[in-house]
């Protein structure tokens, strides 16, 4: 038997996912950039005390602290908006693909 080939401008067989996954990737890191820029302001002006000296090193601690929570938030929904990137780059092309792992199905809300 011969094989079918794929007609012209048809893509392969799995890269719709792939596309799917690398936009869903890029829109979590673009809304936990987002949201680090967000909550930077808020930590240092809630983090320090009147008339206390800041740790030495302690900016390190307090980015990697933020960056943590921003990249949490961001993973189990945070503002929505990388579900609303990803719904709009996949919805043209007639795919769907799931945000957040830890949901299973984030399109509903």
């Amino acid at each position: 038997m011969n094989a079918i080939s794929p007609a012209p401008g048809a893509s392969p067989p799995g890269i719709e996912a792939k596309l799917a996954n690398k936009g869903r990737h890029a829109a979590l890191e673009f809304e936990s950039v987002l949201l680090q820029t967000l909550l930077e302001p808020l930590e240092k002006s809630f983090s320090t005390l009147p008339g206390k000296d800041d740790l030495s090193g302690g900016d390190n601690y307090h980015y990697l602290g933020t960056q943590a929570l921003a990249s949490s938030l961001a993973q189990s929904g945070g503002l929505g908006l990388a579900r609303m990137m990803v719904r709009s780059l996949l919805k043209p092309h007639g795919l769907s693909a799931k945000v957040s792992g830890s949901e299973a199905d984030k399109s509903s809300r």
